[in-house]
């Protein structure tokens, strides 16, 4: 059923109810999603900086940020924010449809709330998480690049010729796409569980909004920091 609910083609009716929910999950977290990229980029080289400059290798600054950025931290704490953001919202929008019986009014009228309800969800969330995750990862480069260059110094030539000889998009920048699709399927996935399983009370809808956070904390830090054989 829930698989059902995921590969089946999205109908053209159900567009405006994708576009919606691309709305509510990712156009609404994008300043929470670029300040904290623009915040982590900058703290990255300053601690960077500060590690380099012993070895005298800071123009090597803008590629170890680029690398950390693309393929680790954006995709990673994008998605945490995504889901204390959007996966909450999501879970505590269907587990209070369950407790005011907006479902089972659904299914009484013979509509299909998987197709109305989780479909749309999963489908936005699949789209948006890979867009807030590039985001994260532009701005804090710019971050860094604000920092390193701007305030301690570093050569702005050899800032961003090191980043575009060292990142590829095959290499580097397709895994952290791919992470963000993963997570973000996890994300929604997770919520849209959370809220169907959830009990029909205040108590419940609270406790389901925590649980799924919490297994998705514990899911993206597992993978997300997890070393990478072929770059240790």
């Amino acid at each position: 059923m829930w698989w059902h609910a995921i590969w089946r083609k999205p109908e053209w009716k159900n567009w405006p109810l994708i576009v919606t929910q691309i709305y509510r999950l990712g156009v609404l977290s994008v300043v929470i999603t670029v300040m904290s990229g623009f915040s982590i980029g900058a703290v990255l080289a300053l601690q960077g900086y500060n590690q380099l400059v012993r070895y005298g290798s800071e123009s090597a600054l803008g590629l170890g940020v680029a690398l950390v950025l693309v393929m680790e931290i954006g995709p990673v704490v994008s998605a945490l924010l995504f889901a204390g953001r959007a996966g909450s919202a999501i879970t505590a929008e269907i587990g209070l449809m369950k407790a005011t019986e907006q479902l089972s009014s659904m299914e009484m009228m013979g509509v299909d709330s998987l197709q109305r309800i989780v479909s749309p969800r999963l489908w936005a969330g699949f789209i948006a998480m890979p867009i807030l995750a590039l985001m994260f990862s532009v701005v804090g480069i710019w971050g860094a690049a604000l920092v390193g260059v701007e305030w301690l110094g570093v050569y702005e030539g050899a800032f961003w010729s090191g980043m575009q000889d060292g990142v590829t998009f095959s290499d580097h920048v397709l895994k952290g796409i791919v992470k963000s699709v993963v997570f973000g399927l996890v994300i929604t996935w997770v919520a849209v569980f959370e809220g169907y399983d959830c009990q029909a009370t205040s108590e419940g809808i609270a406790s389901a909004t925590t649980r799924g956070r919490c297994i998705f904390v514990c899911f993206g830090t597992g993978t997300g920091f997890f070393p990478d054989p072929y770059h240790v």
